[in-house]
């Protein structure tokens, strides 16, 4: 079964297009994590946050990639990381549009 895991932490920025030129090498690496479907990059100056929300195809690699990136994210020096993982409907979400 599909997992969605939402991750969200503290950040000053950068966001927007300079995100976007900062992070390439990040998400380019992100692309190739075993199990992932997609990640959708979520940010909000206001707030001072950023995150993301990630589709895996299982537990198992969301499990893996949550304990990797939380360590990355530390060794950046980002703390107070929040990481929700959630099983997802397939049937009712494909209903809906979703592209699992």
């Amino acid at each position: 079964m599909s997992q969605l895991l939402v991750f969200e932490f503290p950040s000053t920025g950068p966001f927007g297009a300079e995100a976007e030129a900062a992070y390439k090498d990040l998400a380019t690496d992100i692309s190739q994590q075993p199990g992932l479907i997609w990640k959708v990059w979520i940010e909000d100056p206001q707030r001072q946050v950023a995150g993301g929300v990630y589709l895996f195809t299982d537990t198992a690699s969301a499990e893996a990639y949550t304990t990797m990136h939380t360590a990355r994210l530390n060794s950046f020096g980002i703390t107070n990381i929040t990481a929700t993982s959630y099983e997802v409907n397939e049937g009712l979400s494909l209903i809906d549009h979703a592209q699992l």
